[in-house]
């Protein structure tokens, strides 16, 4: 199969490229549930040349996911954003059904760093750090100002006002049947505050830390569009500013890097809008519950099997944390944690399970991850990370479930099994539960902390 794919592919880049003669190798950098990219090394006249192959393989049966957009169209958006000088890969070709190979487009290869951890921390991008949100501010400005309508994007791209973003995040949560107050709390409060009036632009829909290629000179290249759509531009400044994108450093409202009040000036320079605080707030809590549900989504698309992968269980537990930065946007307040200087151990008998877990997960990520290669050193980490939740489940599970059970016991006023009572929570919520109930955000405040000192105790919101 990667003989015929590569001559395939060899024979598009001969008739496409110009002075192409011939492809040296194809590398597989990712393979998503439904996009794959690849590095290309390209033979020309003046020796080797880098492009980017992004694709759909054919035949693929249709995933779970948050894309929206097709290959074609995102091509497209690239080619729209680049003449009018946003930084941007340019697309060389895209893909036809009968070069048998999916759909998808060959792009220039850029060079530049993505992670958004090394973004944050990386001593080589330091002295660019501090331009990079009134530059983010800038490049949105540019985007949202763009014609779309005298394009076939009029057609292609989704429309979706605030109000109807709202609640198709909600129904997809909903259709996953798993009881989380915390997320039906936000979908009342988003809905109560949704704006009356709003632009209407071209958004691209994951705009953040992570899909910016940014090198010592600044930002080089805007990627992943393939949740763009047509509505409120203000959601590209909030999910930019969701805690979830700044990596650890959460001092810096910006991607981790910046201040809210450079992204907002820069936006201010290129569009003559001036954007109000409580504007980006609104996105940044619709963030970080579209994240909650997400995150959801993604597990369960790999507990039915459709998509297999030692991440997406772990991804799943992120939810908490979204969930815990709505908590501090909409009902901040006091909680308490479980005793993490408590012994692993109770009783007498040794090893215990909490303590077996402890003993794999330290030899993953102290001994293998630093022995594999890439990904495989990767996945290590990922399986510690999985040990180290479970262990944690194990010490703190049972006293966090009896105390949310008490807890909903006094709100709701009655008794029952805790799952029982989590779905009459929900449905109350979902019915006319008033926001401000005494004893309400108390309790989900303490129900979101508890879960997520077992998800991830070292998320920044939780101190």
């Amino acid at each position: 199969m990667a003989q015929e794919f590569n001559a395939a592919l060899e024979r598009v880049l001969k008739r496409e490229l110009s002075g192409c003669r011939g492809l040296i190798a194809c590398e597989q950098l990712t393979a998503g549930a439904s996009q794959e990219t690849y590095r290309l090394r390209v033979e020309d006249a003046s020796g080797e040349k880098l492009y980017a192959l992004r694709r759909s393989p054919p035949a693929l049966e249709p995933q779970s996911g948050v894309g929206t957009i097709t290959l074609e169209t995102e091509a497209r958006l690239f080619r729209l954003t680049g003449a009018a000088g946003i930084p941007g890969p340019t697309v060389h070709y895209v893909l036809q059904a009968d070069d048998g190979l999916g759909s998808g487009f060959i792009m220039d290869w850029l060079s530049g760093e993505t992670l958004g951890q090394r973004i944050v921390r990386s001593e080589e991008l330091e002295n660019v750090r501090p331009k990079l949100a009134r530059e983010c501010g800038q490049i949105l400005g540019r985007i949202h100002a763009l014609d779309w309508e005298s394009t076939p994007l009029a057609e292609e791209l989704p429309r979706v006002s605030p109000p109807e973003l709202v609640k198709e995040t909600w129904a997809t949560y909903r259709d996953l049947q798993v009881p989380v107050p915390m997320i039906d709390y936000c979908y009342r409060w988003l809905l109560d505050h949704a704006p009356e009036q709003w632009r209407t632009t071209l958004v691209h829909g994951d705009f953040r830390n992570g899909n910016l290629m940014v090198n010592p000179e600044g930002i080089n290249a805007v990627l992943d569009w393939e949740l763009a759509q047509i509505g409120d531009p203000v959601r590209d400044l909030g999910w930019l500013c969701v805690n979830s994108w700044r990596f650890g450093n959460d001092a810096l409202a910006v991607g981790g890097f910046g201040r809210l009040e450079d992204l907002r000036t820069g936006y201010r320079e290129t569009s003559g809008v001036d954007v109000s605080l409580d504007e980006i707030k609104y996105w940044q809590v619709f963030g970080s519950f579209w994240w909650a549900m997400a995150t959801l989504q993604m597990a369960h698309a790999w507990r039915t099997g459709e998509t297999p992968s030692l991440e997406r269980p772990v991804i799943g537990r992120r939810s908490s944390e979204a969930q815990m930065d709505c908590v501090n946007l909409l009902i901040p307040g006091d909680f308490d944690l479980p005793d993490s200087a408590a012994t692993i151990a109770e009783g007498t008998q040794l090893p215990m399970p909490a303590e077996l877990l402890s003993g794999v997960a330290t030899f993953l990520k102290d001994e293998v991850a630093t022995q594999l290669p890439g990904r495989n050193g990767f996945l290590a980490k990922v399986a510690a990370n999985s040990l180290g939740i479970a262990q944690r489940e194990l010490q703190y599970g049972n006293s966090l479930a009896t105390e949310e059970q008490s807890r909903l016991e006094v709100l709701l006023g009655r008794q029952d099994k805790l799952d029982a009572l989590r779905w009459e929570l929900v449905h109350r919520l979902r019915e006319d539960m008033p926001l401000d109930t005494v004893g309400l955000a108390d309790h989900l405040r303490q129900t979101v902390a508890g879960q997520l000192a077992i998800d991830q105790p070292r998320y920044p919101a939780l101190h």
